[in-house]
């Protein structure tokens, strides 16, 4: 995704500035305004929002009434007003009209599947377990989308949240946990079901429920803990995507060249040192002290690999999405005192690392989130 300073992720892909914007780049535009002011829970009347947005009544009524027309907002009584004139009718986002069909294959052993809402609410699910080598095929995730379609009703897209190295063609350039390289998820999906179809990483779609239903602020740098680790990054409410397609890839990063194996080819990497999977092999037959000391260890590891970005990009926050018996107050007071030692200085805020608080469908709800920016995009 490509955006302005501070436009968020609805910004939509604007025209060259020294080229004139056609009538639908900027229907586009104005659409995407008047969405990412209501969006998730605000309401407001048309008058209101061509204050905030500075757009004409004309320009405000006609996208409105668009919207109003194909499901995405709807009228929710008038606004209170103490003094006289006629009250304006107040709008919202339309959360019971359209659906989208939303699939997880970030969870060990398991693909996850929702029918959602606008908001990424689950109102459906299925889901198949897999082997005990997580093999997965193009047929197991078509079946359940032919699940959740029979429930879906006006269904505005699919999206398909993976591990790994996704580019903007839905081709999954490398996923070390699936053992997958140039897999085209995208395209034989879209062709079996017409249609649109939206494939993303999935911590870049965790980072956006943060966001959006958090505690996350407009710059911050998310990281997801599980049998992999993933990061993402995001600055302005820019998701930063990386020239080839693998911004926030810190599982990669060997601390240790000596250590131990990786599937990438590497000795050391994060994934093989701090994994949820890694650590509580480790942990398993270990005393409470023992146990306390690795994750104290994993913690200051994951410090010491995210400071040189965080002190680079000037973030002041960290979010860190895994399982309490991982990312708990050892590892995280570990990490934040290496985070001090490297980081703090005179010019740069105390960079804070945290828990995420969002729940087990963090990324059934991003990527919802991204299959309703691709829907706004193409409308």
């Amino acid at each position: 995704m490509t955006a302005s300073r501070r436009s968020g992720i609805w910004a939509l892909h604007t025209p060259d500035r020294s080229a004139k914007a056609s009538p639908a780049d900027v229907r586009r535009i104005n659409r995407s305004l008047i969405f990412s002011l209501l969006f998730p829970d605000h309401q407001y009347s048309r008058a209101e929002i061509g204050r905030r947005t500075g757009l004409s009544r004309v320009a405000v009524s006609d996208v409105v009434n668009d919207m109003l027309d194909c499901g995405l907002l709807r009228e929710n009584g008038q606004e209170s007003n103490s003094g006289k004139g006629k009250r304006g009718t107040l709008l919202s986002v339309d959360t019971t009209r359209l659906n989208i069909i939303s699939i997880d294959m970030s969870q060990p052993h398991l693909i996850q599947g929702a029918v959602t809402n606008l908001l990424g609410i689950p109102t459906y699910r299925a889901e198949a377990a897999l082997n005990a080598v997580d093999h997965v095929t193009i047929e197991m995730i078509t079946s359940i989308i032919e699940q959740l379609l029979n429930h879906a009703g006006d269904a505005i897209g699919i999206g398909i949240a993976a591990p790994g190295v996704v580019d903007e063609e839905g081709v999954v350039r490398r996923s070390t946990l699936f053992g997958w390289e140039d897999l085209d998820l995208r395209s034989p999906i879209e062709q079996h079901f017409g249609i649109r179809v939206t494939v993303d990483n999935d911590a870049t779609c965790a980072m956006l429920t943060e966001r959006f239903f958090g505690q996350g602020g407009p710059n911050m740098l998310f990281v997801r803990i599980s049998r992999g680790i993933g990061g993402a990054v995001l600055i302005d409410d820019v998701p930063v995507i990386g020239e080839y397609h693998a911004g926030g890839e810190i599982g990669h990063i060997s601390l240790d060249p000596q250590g131990p194996p990786c599937a990438c080819g590497k000795r050391g990497c994060l994934e093989r040192l701090i994994s949820a999977t890694s650590l509580r092999a480790r942990m398993q037959h270990a005393s409470l002290l023992e146990r306390t000391q690795i994750l104290r260890q994993a913690g200051t590891y994951l410090a010491t690999a995210l400071s040189m970005p965080v002190g680079l990009l000037d973030m002041a926050d960290v979010c860190v999405y895994g399982q309490p018996d991982i990312v708990n107050d050892d590892f995280l007071t570990a990490a934040q005192r290496r985070f001090d030692q490297l980081t703090g200085s005179s010019f740069h805020t105390r960079t804070i690392i945290r828990r995420c608080q969002c729940g087990g469908d963090i990324t059934l709800r991003g990527e919802a989130l991204s299959v309703l920016h691709n829907y706004l995009e193409s409308l």
